[in-house]
């Protein structure tokens, strides 16, 4: 039931890494990236740790005048060469000491020593001075201890055994071993050119792949990880390789190949079935503004699909006809871009809004910048005025330019702003508010009580309460207001006006609440209709694909965008229920520069990496659908949006 003031005081006292598996995305250890021919990076070592890898390629020679061992790739650099003492073994010793390395808990580090020079004559030196360091090196003394692999000029396969336990060896997976052998082998590798020409580009023909994954399942079977060298180096080559089930990614570039594995588990999306008690991961965002501040973020257990969704199939019945529009319904996709809708496509095969007919770009900037902000974007979807950023609806100058609801209402049109965030959040408040500053929720709430709106629905109870007037404010809109909690109410209200604050809006969508904000909009359309037969305005806004965004999580982007289309379809059903509503779906600018680099739509996944974690300037497609949607179509400033609207509803203009 509807809260009455007294109750409504009372109540508000009250970064593992995934990888594929047969259709679908397993749980897999932390990718293992190894840097070859570690020596050319501009900091040798250094540069490698520092990115994380796994990995690192020691390229040794001895110099037999001087009884030392120098890194080097060719004979000829020898002489001049730095020596394996200061370029490896001391700054392992340092890490060591300073308990970054080597230690319980600490991340593994493999030496993979590529011995150029005989192994008879290089091995004694370099196990002596490995030796020197048995609580470093030496997997006996220390289950933490680096992992010392010698490659290149290795020993015969029987002859592993004269050296000591912590030396392992490099070995072929084409090479049969005894058992015994195989207890001293450290890793497999091979040249990757023995069984594929592919230069990185495109995919692997289908003889060269299934060469690949037979020698990686032989290596496999032996128990041991694999890596090939003369691998294409870059973001299809590595992706593909991880696809492949190759355990280590052979690299020249650290910092790209390793930034791409970084929080690789926020860049790809499946759908699957995960177990309840899986590891709960929150993905929190910093560039938040002031009224979503206390987003208590992202879940990675949370953010999971199991099955598809369902779409609705309009009927195309009154699509596009000149005909009377007594309804319209703009759908907001907050930071959707067209790359958010191709990934959400992939993993769904379809989305309602994919289906609409009439298709056009809308042009994005800011009155004072090249990329928007939500404030400056939502105000001119709202107004029809090219506005500055973080300008609510208002000019610099403190103009305030007329939202569509303030236009419509006085028409008899009952209006409403529905959104998935916070009612004080800057496209929302585009709608109903005004203001030269977006975070000044004050000004902008203040603007509730010239009651245009006949229902307001989204979270953020705060905005009203951490107010120096708050119990003013709250006793004034009590009077114009049913004050509800609970998005079950909006249908259930009487004929007033009504103020939906349901902090269920303020959560991340999940498998748990998919459906929130579709049912949202179902309720708010029967309770607008009702309100007026004059016809309805409706905003439906899904905040978090925006937070998504920010936060660059493809997980996220998914679930939200799915929640975004469960209402469009309500959108979508209630139009073609009466055949005089107009149904417009867009977003208000890009989040994150999002690149879509892999995909798979039959078994629902996605890989993408995000440029930014903030906003972006490109045109956004509108979908339009029912009477009036011819006009949406081609390429135009988003304040046309607002004109065409003003223009359909505006009963003067019939």
């Amino acid at each position: 039931m509807n809260l009455n003031l007294k109750c409504f005081f009372l109540l508000l006292a009250v970064s593992g890494i995934l990888r594929p598996g047969e259709g679908a995305i397993k749980a897999q250890p932390t990718v293992r990236i190894h840097s070859h021919n570690d020596y050319r990076q501009t900091v040798p070592f250094h540069q490698a740790w520092a990115q994380g890898v796994y990995s690192i390629e020691v390229d040794l020679f001895i110099h037999p005048d001087q009884n030392q061992l120098k890194v080097a790739h060719d004979r000829e650099e020898v002489l001049n060469a730095p020596t394996f003492d200061s370029l490896y073994l001391a700054p392992v010793v340092e890490l060591y000491k300073q308990g970054k390395i080597a230690r319980e808990a600490m991340r593994p580090l493999q030496l993979l020593i590529d011995l150029k020079t005989s192994s008879e004559t290089t091995l004694p030196l370099l196990t002596e001075k490995l030796n020197a360091y048995p609580e470093i090196f030496n997997h006996e003394v220390n289950p933490h201890a680096v992992k010392i692999v010698i490659s290149g000029n290795t020993p015969q396969p029987k002859e592993f055994g004269r050296y000591p336990a912590f030396i392992l060896f490099d070995a072929s997976p084409e090479q049969e071993y005894t058992s015994e052998e195989l207890k001293r082998v450290g890793m497999m590798s091979t040249s990757f050119r023995s069984y594929s020409k592919w230069n990185g580009k495109g995919g692997i023909i289908a003889a060269e792949k299934s060469a690949l994954e037979r020698v990686i399942r032989k290596a496999h079977e032996n128990g041991k990880e694999i890596r090939f060298w003369g691998t294409p180096d870059g973001i299809t080559a590595w992706n593909t390789f991880y696809n492949l089930g190759i355990d280590i990614i052979n690299t020249d570039r650290v910092e790209r190949c390793s930034d791409f594995f970084n929080r690789f588990d926020t860049k790809r999306f499946a759908i699957e079935s995960f177990p309840e008690d899986s590891v709960t991961e929150t993905t929190r965002i910093e560039l938040l503004d002031k009224t979503t501040r206390n987003f208590s973020g992202f879940k990675k257990n949370e953010q999971t699909l199991s099955e598809r969704i369902p779409i609705y199939t309009p009927t195309y019945l009154n699509d596009g006809e000149e005909s009377r529009v007594k309804n319209v319904i703009l759908l907001i996709g907050d930071g959707m871009g067209l790359s958010q809708i191709c990934a959400t496509q992939t993993v769904n095969k379809q989305l309602s809004f994919l289906q609409l007919r009439h298709i056009g770009l809308q042009q994005t900037h800011a009155k004072d910048e090249y990329t928007t902000d939500s404030a400056g974007a939502g105000s001119a979807l709202a107004t029809g005025q090219a506005s500055n950023n973080r300008h609510i609806s208002m000019s610099a100058e403190g103009e305030i330019h007329p939202t569509l609801p303030e236009l419509l209402a006085p028409q008899g049109i009952a209006c409403g702003v529905i959104t998935s965030g916070n009612i004080a959040d800057a496209t929302p408040a585009a709608f109903y508010g005004h203001s030269t500053e977006r975070d000044d929720s004050d000004a902008i709430t203040a603007f509730l009580l010239n009651g245009k709106l006949s229902l307001l629905a989204g979270s953020g109870m705060e905005v009203f309460t951490n107010r120096k007037d708050s119990v003013d404010l709250l006793t004034k809109l009590a009077a114009k207001y049913n004050l509800s909690h609970q998005l079950e109410e909006i249908d259930a209200a009487s004929s007033r006006k009504l103020l939906c604050i349901d902090e269920r809006f303020g959560d991340a969508a999940s498998s748990h609440n998919l459906t929130l904000l579709a049912e949202a909009t179902k309720r708010g359309l029967k309770k607008l209709t009702a309100d007026s037969p004059a016809g309805l305005f409706l905003m439906v806004e899904a905040a978090k694909i925006d937070y998504a965004g920010h936060a660059n999580s493809m997980p996220a982007t998914i679930l939200e965008t799915l929640s975004f289309d469960l209402a469009v379809s309500e959108a979508l059903r209630f139009a073609d229920s009466n055949g005089e509503t107009l149904v417009i779906v867009t977003g208000d600018h890009e989040t994150g520069g999002l690149v879509l680099l892999d995909g798979n739509s039959e078994q629902g996944s996605v890989l993408g990496q995000f440029v930014t974690n903030d906003h972006t300037p490109v045109m956004l497609p509108v979908f339009a659908y029912g009477p009036g949607a011819q006009l949406f179509r081609g390429v135009y400033p988003n304040t046309q949006i607002f004109h065409h609207i003003n223009s359909l509803l505006n009963k003067k203009s019939r």
